[in-house]
């Protein structure tokens, strides 16, 4: 049975690029391309970023059950579908979900023993640097977004690991650490090597339990914002 991977993030917190590079250093490891209603951005292709489709599709698709999860985001519908989990259990393969933590809560429902995945910036004012530098939203949006992060980022505990996405280099073997050391943890039996007695050291180290501390200053953060806002 494929072990399904869950990966959240409050927008802008370096998801995609991680997720990027995840699958670049981990083999039989299957992505699974979200459906959405919103338009597209920049270079954004179809059926490589999304699948853009109109609403219309996507309540058929709602009504003929074929989603593990949907949720509306910003006013948009994003969802998984089924047909990816049973595509990468014909291959042999794993599956990694990237889904907000509507869809995560759904997942978590539906299929208790996935690995959940929480990415958090390192605080407030690293978020809002990053949404700002994008340069293709307004104000209002990246306020709704700040907004909408904080809201998310409650739902930390949740997840069964915690990753604080600083440095992009750290971060990645972080999470390749976790996908592996799950791995292992599936296999179990075998006597693990040195390397990969050390995978498993720095994953358990991201798990929820290890991470309470490191998480306190970046809630801090965020309800510091809040509390100025009033």
């Amino acid at each position: 049975m494929s072990i399904v991977y869950i990966v959240s993030a409050p927008s802008g917190s370096g998801k995609s690029t991680l997720v990027a590079e995840l699958l670049k250093k981990v083999r039989n490891l299957d992505f699974s391309i979200s459906y959405t209603t919103r338009p597209p951005r920049g270079k954004e292709q179809n059926r490589k970023e999304y699948f853009f489709v109109s609403r219309e599709e996507f309540a058929a698709m709602i009504a003929a059950d074929e989603f593990l999860e949907y949720a509306d985001v910003f006013g948009n519908y994003y969802g998984t579908a089924k047909r990816f989990l049973r595509e990468a259990e014909a291959r042999g393969n794993d599956l990694l979900l990237d889904i907000d933590v509507q869809g995560a809560s759904q997942i978590m429902q539906k299929i208790p023993e996935a690995v959940s995945i929480f990415i958090l910036p390192p605080d407030w004012q690293t978020l809002e640097s990053r949404l700002r530098n994008r340069g293709s939203d307004s104000e209002e949006v990246i306020r709704r977004r700040l907004d909408t992060a904080r809201r998310e980022i409650e739902n930390y505990s949740k997840y069964d690991y915690i990753l604080v996405n600083n440095l992009l280099e750290q971060s990645a073997g972080q999470l390749k650490d976790i996908v592996e050391a799950e791995r292992l943890k599936k296999k179990g039996g075998a006597e693990l090597s040195e390397e990969e007695k050390l995978l498993v050291a720095t994953a358990n180290g991201c798990r929820l339990e290890q991470s309470r501390e490191r998480v306190r200053p970046i809630l801090d953060s965020f309800r510091l914002q809040l509390v100025k806002g009033k």
